[in-house]
């Protein structure tokens, strides 16, 4: 060895020794050498196939359109080789993914069941087993000492598949028969409807194909159907009785692209309900659950930009209504005789612009309302004989609430499921008579979990425009505040859909290793009120961005993290937002974890034949008008590619998806390929199997959750050493 290689050889150790000195007083788990894109093989470059497009005298290039036709083996084979190129780049980090995959399968009580459901005389549950994928539904006559009756296995529907769902099962009124449904591609939207003799425990032959949702009538024999069109906006209904051998009656038609219909039956089982719904305005149909011959009558015409939900009482029927006056939404009530001529509604609870009702329960005595005030979700309980109202009251500044399943009309008692960044989910009985909140189970954590290890915080950053955004963060205690923290920062921003501050048993494989991971409650979603929301949507969407972006920025000024530390993650239309901010701020992070992205915006939203895009006009706009065009176009992931630098990326997506197509993550990756001028990680991963969300197996999907965090470990050097508490 020459002198100047020695001397070389000899400063690389000196700086690797100083900065492990370094890692291990401020206590986090760092690596010092991490590889870059020089440092493998050359990447996949997807074929360039020029396609032009020309709309308000905007003439657009885009070169691989043609990745959106997954019948042609030349795209599979671009998607396979991206999927090996993923596996070589990750191969160094087996090991690290076998211990996280553990871990994550650690948290989980293998051999567990759900809290029983008492409905018609039958306490209904579901339970796993040790190794097994899928969930068990079974059900217990009258007395939770008797015997297990199994109604449906998972795993053995998903024997020799591989993806599975379970859609939703629907036990008809004599509890003799269930309705269920399943899909084998991992696709949200068209399933198949089988039947089932519970007596005979067999299956009839009768089928129905693409079904979306369905309802039994109370006669036992004659169900209701809703199916998607191509586009899979749910559209149609159909009557079809059992045993009959005449096949299904066409009922209704919805001809409005914006609108989809639904169905559901009331808790009092006397009304089957058909709403028909876009993001801005709804009206129902509803049947006598004992007419099943009878036709369908309107209850209240649609009208724009006003919204209500019908909830049945015997003696009356409750609306939850939101309207221009009233952006958070008010109850009103109207007596069962009249309920379908809306002069005869009154007010029962007025709007407040300060506290957005998010949901309504009718119960015999009493009627439950779900609200959200100041991004904090709370239970109100009215007692009807006198109106008097009481609330819920929970101990912890942030949590998350979820309304359980309670199916008995008159039942006293109100099931829901609590939890916070620090505490696994726990259900409560919440006694509508005594006022008290009974628990009936708390989520166990088999490798243990102490959540006074952990700090829960609220902080708010300020968005360029002035407005407070709240962020929830969880880290182990003892996090010094010094900007050396690594750190997972995740949101969504769309739809109305809030943000809550979930317990994830997952994250902490990152928290244990010395990661804060924050939550950010950006416009966009309803975490605030509905303004929130409408202030994240339409000719205001880049107010979503700019909150994410001022949220990274304020954990970076409190010196939680610093740009080299910090992580993003989002999926689907949270995924826009991961392409988005890294389009606007490439500098600000270190890793971006896109899932499912929808980042080809104005290519899916000018083509009405794509699924779900017509009724999407009312979140982005329809770019047939220049107007929304303009503004798509400034902001869509994948049209403000640029030649510049960019973070590490890991792009996933489903080949099944059918919400965000596939060709959308795989364009993107290819077209970031090209442009970027970096020396980062660019990775490309499709499950071939399956769509939206993934694997469906609970193990298989816990797999891929240790590939992304082992992704984001990797790129910031950190070790599979976990923190002493």
């Amino acid at each position: 060895m020459n002198a100047t290689k020695w001397t070389a050889g000899f400063l690389f150790l000196f700086l690797i020794a100083v900065s492990c000195k370094n890692d291990q007083a401020t206590g986090n788990q760092k690596s010092t050498v991490v590889r870059m894109q020089a440092d493998y093989p050359a990447a996949p470059n997807a074929q360039k196939k020029p396609q032009e497009f020309a709309e308000h005298g905007y003439s657009r290039v885009d070169n691989y359109y043609w990745l959106k036709d997954k019948t042609n083996p030349e795209v599979i084979r671009y998607l396979k080789s991206e999927n090996q190129y993923a596996d070589t780049i990750m191969a160094h980090t087996k090991a690290m993914r076998e211990q996280l995959f553990q871990e994550m399968k650690g948290r989980i009580k293998e051999d567990d069941a759900s809290v029983p459901v008492l409905d018609k005389g039958y306490y209904y549950y579901y339970r796993t087993e040790k190794e097994k994928q899928y969930r068990i539904h079974c059900r217990k006559k009258g007395s939770l000492d008797a015997a297990e009756e199994i109604l449906l296995d998972g795993n053995a529907l998903a024997k020799g598949k591989p993806a599975f769902l379970l859609g939703d099962i629907q036990i008809s009124t004599n509890n003799r028969l269930i309705a269920y449904s399943t899909n084998y591609t991992g696709s949200y939207v068209k399933f198949t409807l089988h039947f089932r003799d519970l007596e005979k425990k067999q299956d009839l032959s009768e089928r129905i194909e693409d079904v979306a949702s369905f309802v039994w009538a109370n006669d036992n024999r004659t169900l209701f159907y809703t199916i998607p069109d191509e586009a899979l906006r749910s559209y149609r209904l159909y009557r079809y009785t059992l045993g009959t051998g005449r096949p299904a009656e066409l009922l209704y038609e919805e001809k409005d692209q914006l609108f989809g219909i639904g169905l559901n039956k009331s808790r009092n089982g006397q009304f089957i309900f058909l709403g028909s719904s876009s993001f801005t305005s709804s009206e129902y149909r509803y049947l006598p659950a004992n007419q099943p011959k009878g036709k369908f009558k309107l209850i209240a015409a649609r009208k724009p930009d006003v919204q209500y939900h019908p909830e049945a009482h015997n003696d009356h029927m409750y609306f939850l209504v939101k309207a221009p006056n009233a952006k958070n939404f008010k109850v009103l009530e109207a007596p069962l005789a009249s309920f379908d001529n809306p002069a005869t509604w009154k007010d029962y609870i007025s709007h407040d612009p300060k506290v957005k009702i998010e949901s309504i329960d009718a119960f015999e005595k009493y009627l439950v309302m779900g609200v959200r005030t100041n991004g904090l979700q709370e239970i109100r309980v009215i007692k009807l004989a006198d109106k008097s109202i009481e609330k819920v009251a929970f101990p912890e500044p942030v949590y998350a609430l979820y309304a359980g399943n309670t199916p008995e009309y008159t039942s006293t008692k109100f099931r829901y499921h609590y939890m916070s960044l620090n505490r696994p989910m726990s259900t409560f009985d919440y006694d509508m008579v005594t006022g008290k909140s009974e628990l009936q189970k708390q989520e166990e954590i088999p490798s243990g979990f102490e959540p006074s290890n952990y700090t829960v915080k609220r902080i708010w950053a300020i968005a360029p425009d002035g407005v407070k955004v709240p962020m929830a963060l969880v880290y182990k205690k003892g996090l010094r505040q010094d900007g050396t923290n690594p750190t997972l920062l995740y949101s969504y921003g769309s739809y109305g859909s809030s943000t809550d501050p979930t317990f994830n048993r997952n994250v902490f494989s990152l928290i244990d290793r010395g990661f804060v991971y924050a939550i950010a409650q950006i416009r966009g979603g309803s975490d605030l009120g509905e303004q929130w929301y409408e202030d994240g949507k339409l000719l205001k969407k880049k107010n979503t961005f700019t909150d994410f972006i001022a949220c990274a920025e304020k954990l970076i000024a409190d010196k939680y993290t610093s740009k080299d530390l910090l992580a993003i993650n989002g999926g689907s239309a949270g995924g826009l937002l991961m392409g988005a901010v890294t389009n606007m701020r490439p500098d600000l992070f270190k890793v971006v974890l896109a899932e499912v992205p929808f980042v080809d915006v104005i290519n899916t939203m000018l083509d009405p034949t794509l699924p779900l895009t017509t009724q999407e006009y009312e979140q982005w706009g329809n770019p047939k008008d220049k107007t929304y065009y303009d503004y798509i176009r400034s902001y869509s992931p994948y049209d403000n590619i640029e030649k510049k630098n960019y973070p590490n990326m890991l792009i996933t997506g489903g080949l099944n998806d059918s919400q965000v197509l596939f060709h959308e993550p795989a364009k993107y990756a290819a077209k970031l390929r090209e442009m970027k001028t970096d020396n980062n990680l660019l990775m490309l991963r499709i499950n071939m199997d399956s769509g939206h969300g993934g694997a469906t197996g609970r193990f298989d999907y816990l797999k891929e959750e240790a590939f992304n965090y082992a992704f984001v470990m990797d790129r910031m050097g950190v070790k599979g050493k976990k923190l002493k508490n």
